[in-house]
Parts: structure tokens; C-alpha cells; sequence
């Protein structure tokens, strides 16, 4: 997302595996606005929101005008066909970039199959895909795994019992790697 993950790719001896997380499964498909999510929680909302903002714009993330939150189950679902289709990576990305730069809703089948086709996966699939339920079982399975993992957040990054909560620059992550002797690719 911010080019660290990416970069921690090219130089490093890993492999991601993203994890789904249960962030508000409650949320209906049509959404929720901010102040519903929130509501009884005293947040200032226009604050948190310009707070993230600044911290995208620190990590060279795009982020928008987001007033609304989807419930983000499906798009789980679908990026585990990404992945099994080699595009994980892509999906995760185009996901991001329609619900916190665009506003849409990734709740939407159709915006779903829309941002599958975006990255050249079949819109037939993809809609199959949602309409069976084809990697229900997958997800759930990573939320349990959340569960036992104790995240609370997206993102968290988990390596060898440490974690880093929320988005970090790559001098972060790094650090994190080579205090447990990740070995670096050799150029």
C-alpha cells in the first residue's frame, strides 16, 4: 500500500500472507456513516479523520474523503480467490484505493466484480466466487486466527510474537525484520 511492504519484498527473504480481521462485521451492506460507527464513543470525527489523513500523506498513502463505512466481508472473501489466482497483492491494493480514496462501497457485489476485472480476473468469476460463498470458510479461519492473535486493528504486523499496530514506514519495518536476522536478498 505505501511502497514498504512492496520494498520489503524486494529486499528481504519473505512472503506476506495477509490475514482477513473482522473490522465492524456488523455493518450493513448499504454502509454506515462515521457518526453511526462512532455514535456514544465522544470522537471527534472531522479530527480523527484529518489525523489520518496526516498520517497517509507522512507514509505517501492516498487517502480521501471517506464519511461512510461497508462492511468489508466479501472483499475478504474475493481477495482469497485474488490470491489463488496470483493477484492477491493487486486486489488488496485496488480495495484500498476504492474504499478509502474513492468512498465506495466493498460491500457491493458489483463494485467488487468491478475491481476484480480492474486487475484482469474474470468478472464471472469473481461474481461466482461472492455468490457461493466460495472462501467463507478461509475467512473465517483467519478471524479466529485474528481472535487468537489478539489483533485489534488494521493494519497489525505479526513476525516471530512481535507485532506493530497501524501503518508504518519501511525504516519501521525494517528495524522489526533485522532485530530477527531476516536475511536480505542479494542484489
Amino acid at each position: 500500500m505505501t511502497g514498504s511492504i512492496e520494498r520489503l519484498q524486494k529486499d528481504f527473504e519473505i512472503d506476506i500472507r495477509w490475514t482477513a480481521f473482522p473490522l465492524h462485521p456488523d455493518t450493513p451492506e448499504q454502509g454506515r456513516t462515521l457518526e453511526e460507527l462512532f455514535a456514544g464513543r465522544n470522537i471527534d470525527i472531522d479530527q480523527m479523520m484529518e489525523h489520518l489523513k496526516q498520517v497517509a500523506f507522512k507514509l505517501g498513502l492516498p487517502f480521501g474523503e471517506r464519511r461512510k463505512t461497508y462492511n468489508s466481508r466479501l472483499a475478504q472473501e474475493l481477495g482469497k480467490f485474488a490470491e489463488r489466482k496470483g493477484k492477491g497483492d493487486e486486489f488488496h491494493k485496488a480495495v484500498f484505493r476504492a474504499y478509502f480514496v474513492d468512498g465506495q462501497n466493498i460491500g457491493k457485489t458489483s463494485i467488487l466484480v468491478e475491481l476484480a476485472e480492474s486487475i484482469h480476473l474474470s468478472g464471472k468469476d469473481a461474481q461466482k466466487v461472492i455468490q457461493d460463498r466460495t472462501y467463507k470458510d478461509a475467512v473465517d479461519l483467519d478471524w479466529k486466527r485474528s481472535h487468537e492473535s489478539r489483533v485489534t486493528a488494521v493494519p497489525t504486523f505479526l513476525f516471530n510474537h512481535q507485532r506493530l499496530v497501524g501503518s508504518q514506514n519501511f525504516e519501521t519495518l525494517e528495524k522489526l525484520l533485522l532485530s530477527n536476522n531476516v536475511k536480505k536478498k542479494i542484489s
